[in-house]
């Protein structure tokens, strides 16, 4: 008897969509077809030929916990991720405490166990703590960072010297980097020319495109140096991606494949400098809102492969903190709950193709942090189902009064996306009718590559057995 049975539904296989039906036994996909004969299952899910999709992969939110659970938690920010579609998820290190060390991400570990409704992954946090990336990696860290080179929320930025040393660790180790690209002195020497500047737009200003462009070639060459992997987070202009474009043709044209890859994120696809009026202090992320020609590089990227995925950067704030002076603003936006709507949205609008937003928000993700080999980011037999289902058509308002996050607000308020009707993860249906359907700490921890003693095996196990 099969868990659940998918019927009258269509998938994108073999480059076409293609009506189909799915069988999934315990927590897999075991069979696709059309017309699957079973004599009965415990549920069948009529798709009324609405879409079944891989759900989505986001490899970059910051669910705040431990140390910031007024603006998040681990419940709060995986129901979210639940509701828009979302069923893996990779936490940054930038809580307090930081996850730079053993206690810190055993703390973390504990807490994500005991409220997770989605299965996830925790990245070690860089600083000047060379020596514990080693215990970090065999731990369990998906991945270290993301390392940050310029001044942000949490302040975990790190000098060249510091960032070249902890390169050169990580590829010891044959791990992966993921690098927040801002040039720290060029932010700095442009907070001084813009001192008595005191608009909305001083933020886009204090870290212009050149900011970004100098750090993303910098990181490049010493990606190219060290031969380390790499994975640069939300990439957000025109000369950056000019810049990754032209390194993945070089790499590509000596037959090689490029050691690094790039994330863009909706609310730089999706919003531009135009929205600073609208959204005043609400608007400030790292990097910043960008001008249109950006955009348009971005849309681009995405198609043309140069952007390898899409990823939240989900940083959530309470309103109280940031409705002040942009300056005292802290950086950051919720996205996670709107991230696969907005895809789904972009390619009803012939943005992009259903097999391109795939590649960006399953198949890539999943391949570039290791993933892939839990049986992650794809719609074919043998692998999770972390499904979604969702009817294309059904374009709605995206308002903050029906999302999950503890943040209360949206910068895409009004905007349009597609949420899904169902969510499945593992072959648990989390999400139906609007409403969650899971319990915390349903969540798998899903481990990174480190080779990790028999005795951290112990202590992680005795983690899990005692969740909060």
């Amino acid at each position: 008897m099969p868990d659940i049975l998918i019927k009258n539904t269509r998938i994108y296989y073999n480059n076409s969509l293609q009506s189909a039906e799915i069988i999934i036994e315990d927590g897999k996909v075991t069979k696709i077809g059309k017309d699957l004969r079973v004599s009965s299952s415990d549920m069948i899910i009529d798709a009324g030929g609405a879409l079944t999709l891989p759900a989505g992969i986001d490899v970059h939110v910051h669910f705040r916990e431990p140390g910031m659970t007024s603006k998040e938690n681990w419940y709060t920010g995986s129901c979210a991720a639940a509701a828009g579609g979302v069923t893996t998820v990779i936490d940054q290190p930038n809580t307090v405490p930081p996850t730079t060390n053993r206690l810190a991400f055993e703390q973390k570990l504990r807490l994500a166990r005991g409220k997770s409704i989605v299965d996830f992954g925790i990245n070690g946090g860089v600083t000047g703590n060379i020596e514990k990336l080693e215990e970090l990696w065999k731990l369990g860290v998906t991945a270290f960072g993301e390392i940050f080179m310029a001044e942000s929320t949490g302040g975990l930025n790190i000098n060249e010297e510091t960032f070249e040393e902890a390169l050169a660790e990580i590829k010891r180790l044959d791990a992966l980097a993921t690098i927040h690209a801002e040039d720290e002195k060029m932010r700095l020497e442009f907070e001084k020319l813009l001192k008595g500047d005191t608009s909305y737009e001083y933020h886009s200003r204090v870290r212009p495109n050149a900011c970004e462009a100098a750090a993303v070639q910098k990181a490049l060459e010493l990606v190219s140096k060290l031969q380390v992997r790499a994975h640069l987070c939300h990439i957000s202009t025109l000369e950056a991606t000019g810049i990754i474009r032209k390194k993945k043709y070089l790499a590509r044209r000596e037959n090689k494949e490029p050691l690094f890859t790039c994330e863009v994120t909706p609310h730089h696809l999706f919003l531009s400098t135009r929205d600073w009026e609208r959204l005043r202090s609400f608007g400030k992320m790292n990097p910043p809102l960008r001008g249109g020609n950006s955009i348009k590089a971005l849309v681009n990227g995405i198609n043309d492969g140069t952007i390898d995925m899409v990823a939240s950067d989900h940083a959530p704030h309470l309103e109280s903190e940031k409705d002040v002076d942009i300056r005292a603003a802290p950086s950051g936006v919720p996205g996670v709950e709107t991230l696969m709507p907005l895809m789904l949205a972009a390619v009803r609008k012939n943005i992009l193709p259903l097999s391109r937003m795939i590649m960006l928000t399953s198949w890539n993700p999943a391949k570039a942090f290791g993933l892939d080999r839990k049986s992650k980011g794809r719609l074919e037999v043998g692998f999770d189902a972390d499904l979604i289902i969702v009817n294309p058509r059904e374009l709605r308002p995206i308002k903050a009064e029906f999302l999950h996050s503890k943040a209360g607000w949206t910068p895409f308020e009004g905007m349009e996306g597609v949420f899904p009707e169902y969510t499945l993860s593992r072959g648990e249906v989390i999400w139906i009718e609007e409403s969650i359907n899971a319990k915390p700490g349903r969540g798998n921890f899903l481990e990174g590559r480190g080779e990790r003693s028999e005795e951290d095996e112990e202590d992680l196990e005795e983690i899990g057995e005692t969740q909060d």
